[in-house]
């Protein structure tokens, strides 16, 4: 990936001999304008530093490599040897990714996967979201995770090499993000009842899927999606995005620790830290998807989720602004379908102001399907180039397109080169 992606980096290595620990010294800069990168993070073997206000810093530890990577910038790896080639300079461009989602099935379908392929070369498509875990608990892949084999949730045929499926994506110039769906996760609730959601009677809760879900307090579960998420940042994803990392929206619920607010949220906050914890040797970027109205409301949505205690703990927050999902609507805006823009560029700006965070910490998902909540109208061009022109307005770190069915056009979508 490094010939693709970029940002400047300008380091300095100090070895310091038979003890295997080196000092890194240097400062990291964006390709274009040479403008030094605050809070870039560095890492080497488990340590990470983030730069100061003028691209530099300074890091011990030990490893063979060093990661570095910046928001709106993508990842690199960088050896001594390489760093001595090159008088300590990688020159590369920034990155946005724009990308379209791929359910496991979506990805291991030809058509579909060459469809959104060939729309990543005429379009400015450049990314794909893959399940590697999708939303009934079925992992995609050969994993070796002992619980995984053990309450038979691999299905392999569906993605029967990770690596090599994360390489031919590469090839493509693709930016890759795995998705992984925690909380909800029928496979292991149904296996592990003692590790599922209850209702008051003692049975095993189920949503309006007839799903069940996983306690989010149970830190067997937060072990069980971590070791997942190591195994597809080890596969070479670029990025491990984390949706449903929340509690399930009903009453009355049964869980292994009294239901509060702030036992919500550290749940949510605490996997989300133990995931990027286990993935900081992998410089792999972390993202986590939310409910749309957490941009506007002041609790945790009853679902554990607020903007500050979850952007905290990774590189990228992705609210989900579906017009649709905005049954309520927001303030000004009661007929959510009938104007998308506002939707989306209002809900941002509302993030932004809420948090004080730069634009490029956010990267929303956008409505590429029929509405389900007011009048069933489809989603067509119109509806995709207001989202994104939104989208751009606010400057997030690119967009994403959601389509359960995995089904895309080029109507709406900017075209290659913009």
């Amino acid at each position: 990936m490094s010939r693709h992606f970029g940002l400047f980096v300008l380091l300095t290595a100090l070895f310091a001999g038979d003890a295997g620990a080196n000092q890194i010294r240097g400062r990291v800069v964006d390709a274009a304008t040479r403008r030094p990168l605050a809070d870039a993070i560095i890492t080497l073997g488990t340590r990470t530093t983030r730069t100061g206000s003028d691209g530099g810093f300074t890091l011990e530890g030990t490893g063979a490599r060093i990661g570095v990577r910046a928001y709106g910038h993508a990842r690199e790896w960088l050896t001594p040897e390489r760093l001595e080639r090159s008088d300590g300079v990688i020159a590369l461009p920034a990155l946005v990714p724009r990308a379209l989602y791929l359910s496991s099935y979506g990805i291991a379908d030809r058509r579909l996967r060459d469809a959104a392929l060939a729309l990543a070369r005429t379009t400015a498509v450049n990314a794909l979201v893959v399940d590697v875990k999708g939303d009934r608990g079925i992992v995609a892949y050969p994993s070796r995770v002992p619980l995984a084999i053990a309450i038979h949730a691999v299905r392999p045929r569906l993605i029967p090499n990770l690596p090599a499926l994360v390489a031919s994506l590469h090839a493509e110039g693709i930016y890759s993000i795995a998705r992984i769906v925690v909380f909800k996760d029928d496979v292991l609730a149904e296996a592990r009842p003692d590790l599922a959601v209850h209702t008051a009677s003692g049975a095993v809760w189920r949503d309006g899927e007839k799903l069940a879900w996983t306690d989010p307090f149970n830190h067997a579960v937060w072990d069980y999606d971590v070791d997942l998420a190591v195994e597809a940042a080890q596969a070479g994803f670029d990025e491990i995005q984390f949706d449903y990392v929340r509690f399930p929206d009903d009453r009355g619920l049964v869980f292994s620790r009294p239901g509060t607010q702030q036992n919500r949220v550290a749940a949510v906050s605490g996997f989300l830290a133990q995931a990027r914890a286990a993935l900081a040797p992998y410089n792999v970027f972390t993202a986590a998807d939310v409910f749309g109205y957490v941009c506007w409301n002041q609790n945790d949505t009853d679902i554990g989720q607020t903007l500050g205690s979850a952007l905290a703990q990774v590189d990228y927050l992705s609210p989900m602004l579906y017009p649709s999902s905005f049954q309520y609507g927001i303030p000004g805006c009661r007929d959510p379908v009938s104007d998308p823009h506002a939707i989306v560029l209002r809900s941002l700006q509302r993030a932004l102001e809420r948090t004080g965070e730069r634009p490029d910490r956010l990267r929303p998902w956008l409505q590429a399907f029929r509405d389900y909540a007011f009048d069933r109208r489809p989603f067509g061009a119109p509806q995709i180039q207001a989202e994104i022109a939104a989208a751009d307005a606010a400057g997030t770190d690119g967009w994403m397109l959601w389509n359960p069915k995995n089904v895309y056009s080029s109507a709406g979508l900017p075209p290659k080169g913009r």
